[in-house]
C-alpha cells in the first residue's frame, strides 16, 4: 500500500494537551487521521481539539464522542455516535452534520462473546454487528466502527461508499492491552477496513527526549502496509 499518508487514525488518549500537540505534530505528516475523544474534549472542549489540529499539518479530525448529542463549532472529518442508540438519533446527527461522516459504533473490541452474553445480548458478535450496521446505514450513517474480525463481513454487505473504521488493530508483536477482537494493519485493510486506529503500539514509544524514536516506530508500521 503506496500513498502519501497512510490511512491510520492515531488515538490521541492523554490528559496532556500539550503532549497530545506533540503527537500530532509528530505523527501527521505520516498518517491521515487524528482521533481525539470524550474525555480530552470534556477536559479541554472545542478550543483544545482546534489548538490540537492546528497542527497536524491538515489531517482529518476523528472525533470519538459517542453522544447523543452533537457539539456545536465543529465540522470533524468522522464523529462517533453509538449505533445501538437507533435510527431517529442517527438520523437526527446525519441531518445536523451533513458534512460530516456520522459514524455508528457497533460492538466495542474489547467486549468478548461472554461479555454480551452477560449483559443480555445475542452471543454470536457477528449477526449482532452486521444488524446494527445495516440499521445505522439505513438511517444515515456513513461510517461504521467494527472490529477487524467483522470488517470483511460488512464490506460484503453494506454499499462501497460506506466507510469501515477499525480499532482493534495490533501491529504484529504488540501486546493485546485490553482488546478482545484484533488482527493486524496489514489484515484488517486486506479484508476491507478504509481506516484503522491505533493507539498505544505508537504512543507508547512517546519520549519527549528522543521523540525520533515514536517517528521510527510509526514508518515501522507504516512499512508493514506495503
Amino acid at each position: 500500500m503506496s500513498v502519501t499518508r497512510a490511512p491510520i487514525a492515531i488515538a490521541l488518549d492523554t490528559n496532556e494537551i500539550n503532549t497530545a500537540k506533540e503527537w500530532a505534530t509528530l505523527t501527521s505528516p505520516q498518517i491521515s487521521t487524528m482521533k481525539l475523544g470524550l474525555e480530552f474534549f470534556t477536559r479541554f472542549g472545542i478550543s483544545g481539539v482546534s489548538d490540537v489540529m492546528e497542527l497536524a499539518h491538515g489531517a482529518q479530525l476523528f472525533l470519538d464522542l459517542k453522544l447523543h448529542d452533537i457539539p456545536a463549532g465543529l465540522a470533524p472529518t468522522y464523529l462517533t455516535v453509538h449505533a445501538s442508540g437507533g435510527a431517529a438519533m442517527i438520523s437526527a446527527a446525519a441531518q445536523a452534520l451533513p458534512q460530516t461522516r456520522i459514524t455508528a459504533v457497533t460492538v466495542l473490541t474489547s467486549l468478548a462473546p461472554d461479555d454480551l452474553a452477560r449483559m443480555g445480548f445475542p452471543s454470536d458478535i457477528s449477526m449482532l454487528v452486521k444488524s446494527l450496521a445495516i440499521s445505522a446505514v439505513d438511517a444515515g450513517a456513513r461510517a461504521i466502527v467494527c472490529s477487524p474480525q467483522e470488517v470483511g463481513m460488512l464490506r460484503e454487505v453494506l454499499p462501497r461508499e460506506i466507510h469501515l473504521l477499525t480499532p482493534g488493530v495490533r501491529p504484529a508483536g504488540s501486546a493485546q492491552d485490553d482488546q478482545e477482537r484484533v488482527s493486524t494493519p496489514a489484515e484488517a485493510f486486506a479484508h476491507g477496513a478504509d481506516l484503522v486506529v491505533i493507539g498505544r503500539p505508537i504512543t507508547s514509544l512517546w519520549n519527549p527526549h528522543s521523540p525520533h524514536l515514536m517517528s521510527e516506530g510509526l514508518a515501522e508500521i507504516i512499512s508493514g502496509l506495503e
